[in-house]
């Protein structure tokens, strides 16, 4: 029987010192339902977004302690359900995303699902591509907001953060004390205007341990291949690190060198952009899934 757990419980800061919500073991399938980033405060134009508590922005729901996860450990999050409510909303305005300094007024939109598309205005329907903003486990050291990515995950912003995919995060403290939030139903690379469609919704997660694996930064897997999230001050030292791990990773599971794996990134690896409006940036570099079956290699060992 699938577990439970109600959007009441959220916290805004991913945090070494909470206190989890709920307790489960290695292995569980647990629902988590989620508020969208304004915590639903915007359910109409009539809501000004200049006045919503803006103290209550990227709630993430949790956390959640899962049994036998130590530091030095990685919890693999396996998403295997995602749903999303029927009214979207977006915002944008002064100093926000990468056109705010041209832009003059806060501005929000209510955007409706229907017919699995997003009704972005009376001419123009959007396909949907649902997604997690915010999704990790306490980091090390200080409280890291739900509003920045890090190495613990958080508001990594990365499409690729869906229904089908595996997440793997380093674990940092005990129990890992994993949370998310943040959907999206649809959301392009970069997320330029500071928001994606934000909406509420749940998802089903099952939570496991791999024990004493070492990983610095999240990793996610699909059905197409392998991918590194690192969150940086900069696009240029978020793409040096993305790479790096992505080559060491390579050379140890293949037994290439280090400049054969180089030569293989610059032909086949793909490094992508997920956000650049976050206080940190994140970027992915993406490695076919072929490149490991072929050498009958394994992801994390």
């Amino acid at each position: 029987m699938t577990e439970t757990l109600s959007k009441k419980d959220v916290i805004y800061a991913f945090s070494s010192t909470h206190q989890p919500v709920k307790r489960v073991d290695a292995g569980t399938t647990i629902e988590i339902e989620t508020y969208d980033c304004f915590k639903d405060q915007v359910q109409s134009l009539e809501t000004k977004i200049s006045g919503i508590d803006w103290d209550a922005i990227n709630p993430a729901t949790g956390p959640i302690h899962v049994n036998g996860a130590e530091p030095g450990d990685v919890l693999k999050v396996t998403i295997k359900k995602l749903e999303i409510g029927s009214q979207g909303v977006m915002s944008t305005g002064p100093d926000l995303g990468v056109m705010g300094h041209r832009l003059t007024e806060l501005e929000s939109k209510i955007i409706l699902i229907e017919n699995g598309r997003a009704k972005f205005n009376d001419r123009l329907s959007l396909p949907l591509n649902p997604m997690i903003g915010v999704i990790g486990v306490a980091p090390a050291g200080e409280p890291v907001s739900c509003g920045t990515p890090g190495a613990h995950g958080g508001n990594m912003d990365t499409k690729l953060i869906t229904e089908g995919a595996v997440l793997y995060f380093p674990v940092f403290a005990e129990g890992a004390l994993f949370a998310l939030g943040d959907f999206h139903a649809a959301m392009g690379d970069g997320e330029v205007g500071v928001s994606g469609i934000e909406v509420p919704g749940s998802a089903t997660v099952t939570l496991d341990v791999v024990k004493q694996t070492e990983l610095r930064h999240p990793l996610l897997e699909n059905e197409n291949g392998f991918t590194f999230l690192v969150s940086a001050e900069t696009l240029d030292e978020a793409v040096k690190i993305a790479v790096e791990e992505t080559a060491e990773l390579l050379a140890a599971r293949t037994g290439m060198s280090l400049s054969e794996v180089t030569m293989l990134l610059s032909a086949v690896g793909q490094v992508q952009v997920s956000q650049v409006v976050d206080p940190l940036v994140t970027v992915r570099c993406f490695v076919p899934r072929y490149v490991l079956e072929t050498y009958g290699a394994v992801l994390l060992s």
